[in-house]
């Protein structure tokens, strides 16, 4: 990041608005004065016509300078700066000889011209500029003492005034060159606190983790994307005081803040804003040691916790598993395979039959659970992707009725509240996640109405800014008092269900970090529906 510093701009058009007020001012006395008669043996007593000339024509140019530079029309540069003080010299080195030369005091005047150029203007243009000053304050004591028979001991006040003048623009080129070194670095600074302030601001809104800075008062400074995201407030970067939100206004966020003051070390509950809403953690801290200071609170998504905690258990599962294996899935297939050799057996009744037919279903389906254990388990971490959501589902949609073509018809309806939605999963277990609501789903509304028929609906939930897929049956619906079990594993209410599809979609969304809820009927109509909610394609952990 590269920013050229403003300081010698802004100060020479600052100080050349400021000269040019003391030009008008300096000539609207001096015009007053000669008009007014108010000094007649001072202000052009050896030539007044020359006088009156020269002092009405500089006052003209002094006030339009000063009106171009008020109105902004006029931002002088070095060589334009140089003319305007060049003019300064001649009209003051005519009204100093209009006025009886150096004894009238006027010559001083070409002093603070001079002392103005070495402060606006930079380099050897300054020295120039006090040569020409120098060489005209002697030649106008040399005109005098040739053509007005002036005594020759002017040279002497002459020549010291020329000195000063020329010993002034030195001293003051130095200082000036010394400011403007210091006010550069000065402005380097500012702009190097500037571009840290935005790249801090910039890292802070980009984070992950929910940030928020609260002032001793109870005052929100600054809250981050993802917390404002989190916690449905708007985000803003906000130091200097004029807050936009206060606590009270979160009254969740106080109470946390309250009992967090209450006992610091303790720690708090997670807290859900609204229903559907990601549940967050909040971790308080104080910024500095002080009797009244700062607080940052961290918010915390838990599907991060939970994706941690999933890995751990899954970890445990693999071990539980291993012995699953061995212990059940050997003496299981004995059992079928014995079951299998009695069917065929002649001297069995048609009876008998019925019972090793009743041994081989409740076989395979505890060999159906045992793969689903051993399944979840074994399921690698998720390599999750970016997703286009509208071509996927096509394509998940044409691959599902292939492969159910043995079916009676599948009707599956897609919609789309927009084109681009895009999300991160594991494109497999997304499909394993679908397939499973899709099979539940199809079943159910065809119990219902006779038709196989389901409905995906993807859209953003503009609450939470997450992308959202709706998987919905025209089936009858699960009862209020399963919906709170359904994600259980081992629950069904289907005989010939394991109790695991569902429960195996769950933990494969949150591996994912998304969540799949059961929403009881679909917002838009009476409809069975099953909701999951992807995290944001760009802030997934």
């Amino acid at each position: 990041m590269q920013s050229t510093p403003v300081y010698t701009t802004y100060s020479t058009y600052t100080l050349m608005k400021v000269y040019s007020y003391y030009r008008l001012l300096l000539t609207s006395i001096l015009l007053a004065l000669y008009s007014g008669n108010i000094a007649p043996t001072i202000l052009g007593d050896s030539n007044p016509k020359l006088y009156g000339f020269t002092i009405s024509i500089y006052f003209v140019l002094n006030l339009i300078t000063l009106i171009r530079l008020l109105n902004n029309q006029f931002n002088p540069d070095d060589k334009q700066l140089f003319i305007i003080c060049l003019i300064d010299i001649v009209a003051l080195t005519l009204l100093m000889d209009s006025s009886g030369g150096i004894s009238s005091g006027i010559g001083l005047l070409i002093f603070i011209t001079i002392t103005a150029s070495a402060l606006i203007m930079q380099g050897q243009i300054c020295t120039f500029l006090a040569a020409i000053a120098t060489i005209a304050v002697i030649a106008e004591s040399v005109v005098d003492i040739l053509f007005h028979n002036a005594k020759l001991d002017l040279l002497m006040p002459s020549g010291l005034l020329g000195i000063l003048i020329f010993s002034a623009s030195l001293v003051f080129q130095y200082f000036a060159r010394k400011m403007r070194i210091a006010a550069e670095q000065a402005d380097m600074q500012a702009l190097l606190a500037q571009q840290l302030q935005e790249l801090n601001q910039l890292i802070v809104q980009r984070m992950l983790t929910g940030i928020i800075v609260l002032s001793p008062q109870g005052q929100i400074r600054l809250i981050n994307d993802s917390a404002g995201r989190l916690l449905d407030l708007p985000a803003y970067y906000n130091l200097d005081g004029k807050n936009k939100i206060n606590l009270v206004d979160v009254p969740a966020l106080q109470q946390r803040f309250l009992e967090w003051k209450a006992s610091p070390h303790s720690r708090l509950s997670p807290i859900r804003l609204r229903e559907h809403g990601p549940e967050v953690q909040l971790s308080f801290t104080q910024l500095e040691k002080t009797d009244d200071p700062d607080v940052l609170i961290f918010v915390e998504d838990t599907r991060q916790i939970a994706q941690q905690a999933q890995q751990m258990k899954l970890a445990s599962l693999g071990h539980l598993t291993a012995s699953i294996a061995h212990e059940v899935r050997n003496p299981l297939g004995a059992i079928s395979h014995a079951a299998q050799l009695l069917a065929e057996s002649e001297a069995i009744s048609s009876h008998d039959v019925r019972l090793t037919e009743i041994i081989q279903n409740h076989s395979k389906r505890v060999n159906q659970i045992i793969k689903n254990v051993l399944q979840l388990s074994r399921r690698a971490n998720p390599k999750p992707e970016k997703i286009s959501l509208k071509g996927w589902l096509q394509r998940f949609s044409e691959s599902y009725r292939e492969t159910h073509s043995s079916d009676s018809e599948i009707d599956i309806n897609l919609q789309f509240a927009r084109e681009d939605i895009t999300i991160t999963f594991d494109p497999s277990q997304l499909e394993q996640v679908l397939t499973n609501l899709a099979d539940n789903g199809l079943r159910y509304s065809k119990k219902a109405t006779g038709k196989a028929t389901l409905t995906l609906r993807a859209y953003i939930d503009r609450s939470l800014d997450m992308p959202c897929l709706d998987i919905i049956d025209d089936g009858p619906g699960i009862s209020a008092e399963n919906q709170s079990k359904i994600f259980e594993p081992f629950f069904t209410t289907d005989s010939r269900g394991t109790g695991l599809g569902l429960y195996l979609s769950r933990e494969i969304c949150e591996a994912n970090q998304a969540r799949l809820d059961y929403q009881g009927y679909s917002s838009h109509d009476r409809r069975s529906c099953f909701q999951i909610s992807f995290a944001h394609s760009e802030k997934t952990f």
